[in-house]
């Protein structure tokens, strides 16, 4: 753990540049502002951020006897704000549930995001609203063991169900400091994954009796395998985006872990096109891959599209049969597919059976729409062509389909290993 931890925990050199980037960032925003304060947020207010971290949250809090019929018009505000403070950067503005903010101050990506200063969850008008109350929230409950959750995160990050973004469907960082907070430690989390029932509910500050969560919650927030009630609003699943197929891996890689512990685990790495390859040669199967040009954008909506180009093709080779299949993307613009097939051609038609001769108004339908049509005791059958019965051929044409297309900014290459 100790070589693990050398690696992902902020170096004194990182912490430094790290404090002083702060304080100076929020020294020249909070000259600007008036009934308002700009704050640390995210892992970074709980220390709970990874080494080579360039990712800094800021919340501006505005007084909420002043702003809080003004919810709607904060956003606008910060960005007058933003401009005085900062008028050489370039500002980008993100939609959200409130709009915020985007830019490169001393190298590092600062988002800024408005809300209303409360001191419960009751209070909020937003989500984001209560971000500073999970920050101490942690720093009070997971004061000791935040090592333990620089490596639960690394641990995730490293196998591929790290972010709660939609493209992602995985576990938040503060899913992680709840669970680790709950359990104790990084290995007592793994452990106790492994007997994780079917909407198993965690519920730290006892809010539910008993695990009765499932019967005070609305159900729109149960649809997550993992109850995970937030320890500062009752009212909330936290791990609510939290996907089965993610709960799975994890688990699974849970299991190989406790297993047999070691450092690889913790290395993030980049799906390989040789080692799919090989998968597909030991499978006797065949490699479909897709490498495409993903368009500019917000990454959770870039992502989504991305996730959607998978989804797409994922459900229309299934006749291919699937032997496995995945996808990454850079979010720096290139999106790799890539899908273990058990064959790579189709029948060239199949036979579709029709209705008995004796229902003579829907054998003459069934006439109208298929051509090339026989029959065989008493039955009326179509000979149906397949369009393109080749893999690669098929692929190639469900690249050129208007909903594949609409997503991507170009396929730049698509290959049959």
């Amino acid at each position: 753990m100790k070589e693990i931890l050398s690696k992902i925990s902020p170096t004194k050199q990182e912490r430094t540049l790290f404090k002083n980037t702060i304080s100076e960032f929020l020294k020249t925003i909070n000259s600007h502002l008036q009934d308002a304060a700009a704050i640390l947020g995210g892992s970074g207010a709980k220390d709970t951020w990874l080494s080579h971290n360039t990712d800094i949250d800021i919340f501006v809090q505005y007084n909420f006897p002043k702003y809080s019929s003004q919810s709607g018009q904060l956003s606008q505000h910060l960005y007058q704000t933003l401009k005085k403070s900062f008028p050489s950067l370039k500002i980008t503005r993100l939609h959200g549930s409130r709009d915020y903010f985007q830019l490169i101050y001393k190298k590092f990506n600062i988002e800024i995001i408005p809300i209303l200063k409360i001191s419960q969850s009751e209070q909020a008008l937003n989500i984001t609203d209560i971000s500073p109350l999970h920050s101490q929230w942690v720093n009070a409950h997971a004061k000791k063991i935040k090592n333990d959750i620089r490596l639960a995160k690394q641990f995730c990050k490293a196998s591929r169900v790290y972010g709660a973004e939609t493209y992602i469907n995985g576990f938040s960082g503060y899913i992680l400091e709840i669970l680790v907070a709950y359990y104790g430690s990084f290995e007592k989390l793994l452990k106790a994954s492994l007997k994780w029932k079917p909407k198993e509910v965690i519920d730290h500050s006892h809010f539910y009796p008993q695990k009765d969560a499932l019967f005070q919650l609305n159900q729109s927030k149960q649809q997550s395998p993992l109850i995970i009630i937030d320890p500062v609003d009752k009212s909330r699943n936290a791990a609510a985006a939290l996907s089965k197929e993610k709960l799975i891996n994890f688990q699974r890689q849970a299991w190989e872990y406790l297993k047999n512990p070691n450092a690889n685990f913790f290395l993030e790495k980049e799906l390989s096109l040789k080692e799919f390859q090989a998968q597909a040669k030991k499978q006797q199967g065949f490699l479909l891959y897709l490498q495409l040009k993903s368009p500019a954008g917000k990454e959770d909506i870039v992502g989504v599209k991305m996730l959607k180009c998978y989804e797409f093709f994922q459900q229309k080779v299934a006749p291919f049969h699937i032997l496995k299949s995945t996808w990454d993307w850079n979010k720096k613009g290139l999106a790799r597919l890539y899908f273990i097939l058990q064959i790579k051609e189709l029948p060239s038609f199949t036979i579709r059976q029709g209705p008995p001769l004796a229902m003579t108004e829907f054998v003459n339908q069934f006439k109208k729409t298929n051509k090339d049509f026989f029959i065989k005791d008493d039955k009326i059958y179509a000979k149906i062509t397949t369009p393109h019965p080749q893999l690669l051929d098929f692929a190639k044409h469900l690249t050129k389909e208007p909903y594949f297309q609409e997503r991507i900014k170009s396929v730049q290459e698509i290959k049959l290993y």
